[in-house]
């Protein structure tokens, strides 16, 4: 391993007027020019680190830095130094500018007078840049100049501040990928610029706030490639339970902010009986911030972990709820601690020393960068909550370290080492809510956060933030979770209906199209008394949210095995086209279009009153998932979407597995999946399955049926394999579902001629089976 003693080997290399030198401790090289020091280092064979000072070890954003050896040939040439590795080249001239080259002699990028403090390099001509973390302004960046500090925006009023969309920055995050295939991610904890071309066209760079830069250059050259090394450097998200693909929904228990006095178990209770009595699939429930009584000290603004006086019996609350079969719990909760009427938890945590100082006074945020104070804080503080039945937190503001927060104008910690922990507080937030819940449970973590920074991933999930119900901010939500996306952090989530405000009835429904075909589905509001509860927009409201939260209740095979290869590759659920058509120049700027998953292309209407929309679609063909109209691709189509439509496309070759709708999932046992086939070019797909709950899919307990299609004599032929792997699957039978014109000639099955649908049901799931339609 690289961190191991190894023979140093001090080489000289003699150029024409200058020495330049170089120190080499296996896969890394401390080189020395005549204008400067830095040090280069190989991860792996597509990916290199950069340091102008010393190497950044922090734990936070990167969890791993011991990489395995591998082969660097080291050249002089022409008075350069050559790095060579099996799939790069890197040059450094005599005055130690890099140049990153391909295998086979492609320029990727070259340094344009970088510096210690400020990175330089060529902007080429049809280069494009996507990433940044979860921005709401543009998908592609080339041209912009980008600021990256997690925060919103602060000017009064709040439309030209908190609303703000050219401002929102929950979570940023200091990478991207460029369309030479390439990606670059900044080792920093500082807030940091961006120019990508703004100011100079033929020029991009970027620099830190503070501190020697260091960044991690990736090859791919494909988008997939580089996400999934830089999640292998930054973290892949772990699989949630299963049940939390499922509907989560969120509630002021009947009373806002100015309406405390209204809340009470009584509303929670018969909020969770009303949705299984009308019949509406959900899983998750938490609680928002009107639960908790308002400390003594920092008020709305902090948690004292006791209940308000109007809430009476919660730990019997919590029961109620797990007896109407939900499968977990949440309360929201705010980073500073508080005395309150009966627990003095700040007053001893302050005495302890587990807050973080602050210029006068001992502090109120609790440290989470001490694990004794995490370990305190659990024991003291949230086990009061935990203990009687909470499993999650909604871990919020964690912005306010260091900056403004949302219901003071306390700044809380200041100073130099608070400018540097501001960005990862979130992330240290909520990794220690994760992993505490998570041990105690005996269960895969669950979180749900507003901020984060590069490797909240490894905490899912993470929501859009506090946008009101108005129809300018629907897109550009749709533009946070296709640019989270593409910058490593998979499950997402957002209001639907928006947050603040009763949403127009046809502005509401689009937004919960949109929100059951997210990664992560959520319902929330804060407008009193209606809380975008469904019923609220009446009949035909209510009925629409139904079919859209029952398609995505079907789609739940398809979307845990989109979840697996998320862990597995860094590729999200929710995927900007351009993760998948990189060299297509025309979905550089669709934020209004996504891939869920491998095969479904979404398309929601963000226009009111609109009856169709333009869609684009990349090459290859594609299926109108309502008509089953086929399209060849690299066109655009006026797609009709009546109100209870969403355009939506299936990539033609698609297999996609789905179940019976059940009203929350471990309702029964599924033994039958039903695969929607979609015949075309030649494709495979994997049903991933486990027990949904446990950490045992790390140790390899799981299993995979492969299933592959290919056309063949003007008919379809299906393969099926028996499921590979240690988990015993409930799945017994498939039943297969072909979308095809005519009924084959050699049916076995049954043809829908109303719907062009082949079905053939009872396939044994347990056994290899090869189906051949003609």
């Amino acid at each position: 391993m690289i961190r191991s003693i190894f023979t140093i080997i001090c080489l000289y290399v003699l150029m024409p007027a200058r020495a330049q030198q170089f120190i080499r401790q296996q896969n890394a090289f401390q080189i020395h020019t005549a204008t400067r020091n830095f040090q280069l280092e190989f991860c792996t064979p597509a990916m290199f680190r950069v340091s102008y000072g010393t190497p950044v070890e922090e734990p936070l954003m990167v969890n791993r830095y011991d990489w395995d050896s591998i082969s660097v040939q080291v050249n002089s040439e022409k008075g350069e130094l050559q790095f060579t590795t099996a799939s790069l080249r890197v040059i450094v001239d005599a005055s130690g500018q890099l140049a990153v080259y391909t295998a086979i002699g492609q320029l990727l990028c070259a340094d344009k007078n970088t510096d210690s403090s400020i990175v330089r390099k060529t902007l080429q001509a049809d280069e494009h840049f996507f990433g940044f973390g979860e921005r709401m302004d543009f998908l592609d960046q080339r041209g912009k100049k980008v600021q990256l500090e997690v925060g919103r925006g602060k000017e009064k009023p709040h439309i030209v501040g908190a609303y703000n969309v050219l401002q929102a920055n929950y979570s940023p995050v200091p990478f991207f990928m460029s369309t030479k295939g390439y990606g670059i991610f900044l080792h920093t904890t500082y807030n940091s610029t961006w120019d990508m071309g703004s100011t100079e066209p033929e020029t991009y760079s970027f620099s830190a706030a503070h501190g020697p830069l260091e960044y991690y250059f990736i090859y791919g050259p494909q988008f997939t490639g580089i996400l999934d090394l830089y999640t292998q450097l930054t973290g892949k998200s772990p699989l949630l339970p299963q049940f939390a693909l499922g509907l989560h929904v969120g509630t002021y228990s009947g009373g806002t902010w100015g309406h405390e006095e209204q809340t009470s178990a009584a509303y929670v209770i018969e909020l969770a009986r009303r949705f299984r009595k009308m019949g509406i699939p959900v899983d998750i429930l938490f609680l928002d911030s009107t639960w908790r009584q308002f400390g003594t000290n920092g008020g709305k603004g902090a948690t004292s972990f006791e209940w308000r006086e109007t809430f009476h019996h919660p730990e019997a609350m919590f029961d109620t709820l797990y007896g109407l079969h939900y499968n977990m719990v949440g309360l929201h909760i705010r980073p500073r601690i508080d005395n309150g009427t009966r627990f003095r938890l700040l007053d001893t945590a302050r005495a302890l020393h587990y807050t973080y100082p602050e210029a006068n006074n001992p502090g109120e945020f609790i440290n989470y960068f001490d694990t004794a104070a995490v370990s305190w804080w659990w024991n003291h503080a949230a086990m009061k909550v935990a203990g009687i039945g909470a499993r999650f937190f909604k871990t919020d503001e964690g912005s306010a370290f260091g900056a403004l927060a949302n219901e003071s104008a306390k700044t809380g910690p200041g100073g130099p080492e608070a400018q540097r922990l501001h960005n990862v507080f979130p992330i240290a937030y909520a990794k220690a809510a994760y992993e505490q819940f998570a041990a105690y449970n005996q269960l895969r973590g669950l979180n749900q956060t507003r901020e984060g920074y590069a490797g909240i991933q490894r905490y899912p999930f993470i929501f859009a933030g506090d946008w009101p119900s108005q129809w300018q901010y629907f897109g550009p939500v749709i533009r946070a979770g296709l640019n989270i996306g593409v910058s490593g952090v998979g499950y997402w989530a957002h209001c639907m209906g928006g947050f603040e405000q009763p949403a127009d009835p046809e502005l509401y429904i689009r937004w919960v199209q949109f929100g059951m075909l997210s990664p992560v589905a959520l319902l929330f509001g804060m407008d009193h008394p209606g809380y975008k509860e469904p019923w609220r927009y009446g009949r035909e409201a209510t009925d629409i949210f139904r079919q859209y939260d029952e398609l995505r209740y079907s789609l739940l095979p398809y979307l845990y095995s989109a979840s697996y290869q998320q862990y597995k590759t860094g590729t999200p659920i929710m995927r900007a086209l351009v993760l998948a058509y990189q060299d297509d120049v025309n979905v550089y700027n669709i934020t209004d279009q996504y891939l869920l998953g491998e095969n479904m292309m979404v398309c929601p209407v963000t226009e009111k009153g609109a009856a169709t929309r333009v869609v684009y679609l990349p090459g290859g063909e594609w299926i109108d998932y309502w008509t089953g109209r086929h399209y060849e691709g690299k066109v655009y189509v006026n797609a009709v979407c009546p109100l209870d439509k969403v355009p939506i496309f299936i990539k033609a070759g698609s297999i996609i597995p789905k179940q019976p709708v059940v009203q929350y999932v471990g309702q029964r046992e599924i033994d039958t999946v039903i695969l929607e086939v979609y015949p075309g070019a030649e494709s495979k797909t994997e049903l991933y399955m486990d027990d949904g709950r446990s950490l045992q899919y790390q140790q390899g307990i799981y299993a995979i049926t492969h299933i592959d299609q290919q056309t063949e004599n003007g008919g379809c032929r299906i393969h099926i394999s028996a499921p590979a792997g240690n988990y015993h699957a409930p799945i017994r039978t498939f039943t297969l579902r072909v979308h095809t014109e005519k009924a084959p000639a050699n049916s076995k099955g049954q043809y829908d001629t109303a719907n062009h649908v082949y079905i053939l049901a009872g396939i044994d799931a347990t056994k290899d089976n090869t189906i051949v339609i003609n």
